[in-house]
């Protein structure tokens, strides 16, 4: 076995500069999670409050729920069945409930949460409210856990904003032990190269509707998580390298004994959670070390850059204060470990296959990558148990069995630190005259990441794709799209812009994006500078732009610049915004909330510092 290596020193500074400068805050948070102690909960309720609070339960439930000591587990549950990576979670209330009462506790269902489709709304009207939903998500994980009856907390999601706004919430109860609760990718269906490949040429009018349609059903065929590396899987790493998971548990498939075997143990493992001193609760396994090490685990994997706005937002419920230089200086030294589309052509499933997390974990920590000195739901041994992959014996019992560390299952899919895809991290934070922006480039070929070219400035991505059909593209380009920021129209992701910006690329063009909105964690192969801050609505630089204008993005030098006169530049104003019409959509009423109150995408665009 061979020993980890001495934690490296960026990693050591960047995380002791975290600390350092949210000192006071993390400390009036532990304050608060101090004053919150106390168990069980519910006796401090009054007789009344607590007779509604087991009103609905079978006669041994109310029973325990009247004792002293058997503990009550409350289940925040994400479920709906239009969401194919939330179906699976229907029974899982059921299942849960009689894994509890055979550890001795009562498990009830707190409340739901909203949990919307990006895959549904990309492109369209709905796609607004993606965002904010985070923070709506959050707002409803309070309520279902402001009852103040509750032990314990078992999380159930999984999608883009869906776990950010879960964790959120859950934090501002941090007092409690909380487990988030996996489902799993679907099987693997059509190829996503093949995918993206039909997509491309129905943009480009080589194949019709039904075409198309045939090619993504194969693609999106059963319950399950999309198996591409976006934003809803690059959580579930997220949830396990931060320890908020079982190990291991990330990918394995929905509707299987070994899934249900994690189901069953995680909801057993709350359970004994709650005992006087035998666990940490979630506000303090939250800490500077785990979010360095979610951070690390996002650039080894190449995983989504929403997550340069969910990480900041879930640090800033714990009262810890991250940035964007964070992100960069760690991306210098973390290498890329993954290929998993759109960083490659495999999918999570063949990840997991040739070793996932497990081996990843491993080979971070022999790097001296990651803190191994942090709380985990797990228990005892820090980061160390996540090394491990869980399988079942012939006998059916879940057990863990340590991942093999000196060489990978599927070396094109995942590589060691000796032999890595990439030297550094997939994310390169940008700045310039045109404002600070990310840039993914994990996904994008080295000859891609150097963009010189004319712009053309686009207020919608729909006059984009209007654009792209009557041929006005054809050409070097750098397409600005803006008024897409948070606080302009909640910052829809503008993936249907892939299909035909990579078009466009096919040709042999040099293309790329710049927008003050977001990209799908799904998206890559076109360089695009997005979250793109100040936003044009807030007066960013962005807004100077005009068609002609040459501008310069190179990932490599981490610069995005207008090549314009200094003093022409200091001299335009803002362009005219568009419409109200033009801005929102179906919720337009509703995002007004979250318009006229979200901070800069810097800061995570959450709309207050949320039930803090």
């Amino acid at each position: 076995m061979s020993k980890p290596a001495p934690l490296n020193s960026v990693v050591a500074r960047v995380t002791e500069r975290i600390a350092e400068r949210s000192r006071d805050r993390r400390a009036a948070y532990l304050a608060r999670l101090e004053s919150a102690g106390g168990k069980p909960r519910r006796h401090r309720l009054g007789c009344a409050n607590l007779a509604h609070a087991f009103a609905a339960c079978g006669t041994n439930d109310k029973a325990a729920l009247r004792g002293e000591t058997q503990p009550s587990i409350g289940i925040v549950t994400a479920y709906n069945d239009m969401l194919s990576a939330h179906q699976p979670y229907e029974r899982y209330p059921a299942m849960i409930r009689e894994s509890v009462r055979a550890a001795g506790g009562v498990a009830q269902v707190a409340g739901g949460v909203p949990a919307m489709c990006d895959g549904v709304t990309q492109g369209y009207e709905g796609m607004e409210l993606s965002l904010f939903s985070r923070d709506v998500i959050a707002l409803a994980t309070g309520v279902a856990l402001s009852h103040a009856t509750f032990d314990g907390v078992l999380c159930l999601g999984i999608c883009d904003k869906i776990v950010p706004g879960l964790v959120i919430g859950s934090l501002a109860f941090g007092h409690l032990p909380t487990i988030f609760v996996p489902a799993g990718p679907m099987p693997s269906g059509l190829s996503n190269a093949d995918k993206a490949k039909a997509r491309q040429l129905y943009a480009q009018g080589k194949v019709g509707r039904e075409e198309l349609l045939e090619a993504e059903s194969k693609s999106y065929h059963a319950p399950g998580t999309c198996t591409f590396y976006g934003t809803a899987n690059t959580n579930q790493m997220l949830m396990e390298i931060m320890g908020l998971h079982l190990p291991g548990a990330s990918f394995v498939n929905p509707n299987t004994p070994l899934r249900d075997a994690l189901t069953d143990a995680a909801a057993r493992r709350v359970v004994a959670m709650t005992a006087p001193g035998a666990g940490t609760p979630i506000g303090r396994i939250v800490d500077e070390r785990a979010l360095v090490n979610g951070i690390v685990g996002l650039l080894a994997t190449g995983g989504s850059t929403n997550h340069t706005l969910h990480i900041p937002a879930i640090a800033a419920a714990a009262g810890i204060e991250l940035n964007w230089e964070d992100f960069s200086e760690l991306s210098a030294v973390v290498p890329l470990l993954a290929r998993v589309y759109p960083n490659g052509s495999a999918d999570v499933n063949r990840f997991h296959q040739a070793g996932g997390m497990p081996f990843v974990i491993g080979q971070l920590i022999d790097a001296g990558l990651l803190h191994t000195d942090i709380s985990t739901i797990h228990g005892d041994g820090g980061l160390e148990p996540y090394r491990s992959m869980p399988e079942l014996d012939e006998g059916g019992a879940l057990t863990w069995t340590r991942a093999a560390t000196d060489q990978s299952g599927d070396p094109s899919v995942v590589a060691t630190t000796a032999a890595p895809f990439a030297a550094e991290g997939g994310l390169r934070v940008l700045t310039g005259n045109l404002g600070r922006g990310v840039i993914k480039t994990s996904a994008v070929k080295p000859e891609h990441r150097l963009v010189e070219a004319p712009a053309r400035v686009f207020d919608s991505q729909e006059a984009v794709q209007t654009a792209f059909r009557a041929g006005e593209l054809d050409r070097d380009v750098i397409v600005v799209v803006r008024y897409q920021g948070p606080g302009a129209n909640g910052m829809p992701e503008l993936h249907k812009l892939t299909p035909p910006l990579g078009v466009l690329q096919d040709k042999g063009f040099k293309v790329a994006l710049v927008t003050d909105g977001r990209m799908s964690g799904a998206s890559g192969k076109v360089p695009a500078a997005i979250h793109v801050t100040p936003e044009v609505k807030g007066g960013g630089p962005l807004g100077r732009v005009r068609d002609g204008d040459i501008l310069r993005l190179d990932a490599e030098a981490g610069t995005l610049n207008a090549l314009v006169d200094t003093a022409e530049w200091e001299s335009r104003g803002a362009p005219p915004p568009p419409s109200e019409d033009a801005s929102h959509g179906c919720g337009r009423e509703l995002f007004s909330l979250f318009r006229n109150n979200a901070g800069p995408a810097e800061s995570g665009a959450s709309v207050l510092n949320l039930l803090g």
